[in-house]
């Protein structure tokens, strides 16, 4: 076990990607946080954070959640504007 402190953040994230995120972490039987930490871990290595099992899943959670966006889209995404100026 590594001791860690942790902090509270708060963190715009696409609908779609977050409740697979969501789905993915409770699949897992972990918390969000500890499944954005390994994800996070693993890309700053070049690893990939996923069984063929886990990435089955995955493809599963974005049928279900309507997720059509992949890494090409990554950076190249803007906000919806809602028409009550939020």
């Amino acid at each position: 076990m590594v001791t860690v402190e942790r902090t509270q953040t708060g963190l715009r994230i696409e609908k779609s990607l977050l409740k697979v995120l969501k789905g993915l972490a409770e699949y897992l039987d972990m918390s969000l946080g500890d499944l954005v930490e390994g994800i996070a871990l693993h890309a700053f290595e070049g690893k990939t954070p996923f069984s063929e099992e886990t990435l089955e899943k995955i493809q599963q959670l974005r049928a279900v959640y309507g997720l059509t966006l992949t890494s090409a889209d990554a950076h190249r995404l803007t906000e919806l504007k809602r028409q009550d100026g939020s």
